[in-house]
Parts: C-alpha cells; sequence; structure tokens
C-alpha cells in the first residue's frame, strides 16, 4: 500500500495546548520534509504505530516523543502560560498569532 504525504498546514500555530495540537505540529513538520511515516520514524528511531499514534493526538511516552522531535529537527520550549502572548507577538506573524490565542 503506497502511504501519502500529508499536506504541510502554512498556518498551524507552533503553540501546543493539547495532544492533538502537539500531533498536528509533529504531522506538520513530516510534511514540510516530506517523509512518509515509515521513514519518519525510522529517522526518529520509533515505530511507524507510535508515530502515528502521535499524530493523532493520542498519549505517547516522553522520551519516545523527545526522539520524534529530535529525529524530526524540532526542539520543545515549555514557558508559562501567561507569557505565550509576548513570545507569539515576537514569533509569529500578526494575523497567526491572533488566531493562536
Amino acid at each position: 500500500m503506497t502511504r501519502k504525504l500529508p499536506v504541510p498546514d502554512e498556518s498551524a500555530p507552533p503553540v501546543v495546548r493539547s495532544l492533538a495540537d502537539l500531533g498536528r505540529l509533529v504531522r506538520n513538520q513530516r510534511a514540510h520534509a516530506r517523509l512518509r511515516i515509515d521513514d519518519a520514524a525510522s529517522l526518529s528511531l520509533v515505530s511507524s504505530d507510535l508515530l502515528s499514534r502521535l499524530e493523532n493526538g493520542k498519549p505517547v511516552t516522553l522520551d519516545k516523543l523527545m526522539l520524534v522531535l529530535d529525529g524530526l529537527g524540532l526542539r520543545m520550549l515549555v514557558v508559562p502560560a501567561e507569557e505565550i502572548q509576548k513570545l507569539e507577538a515576537v514569533l509569529l506573524p500578526p494575523d497567526a498569532a491572533a488566531r493562536s490565542a
């Protein structure tokens, strides 16, 4: 069975408030890298099943999450919730910051 590549979502905000948000962010990064799920999983040293669960907003262990983020060239930044708006104003275009609030 041929696996299709996901389509990148240019409007996806980088702010994660739920497992579903995290999954969308990971899938979007994979789409930008033009990687099939099995190739991305291999690069990340995890199974395709685990990557699929993560992309679909299901829980995975933190050590596996870190492997996926590293494999896809992503880093995690944890900040106090009250600082989000200030960071979004700096990191995002004005219209994207308004959408993610």
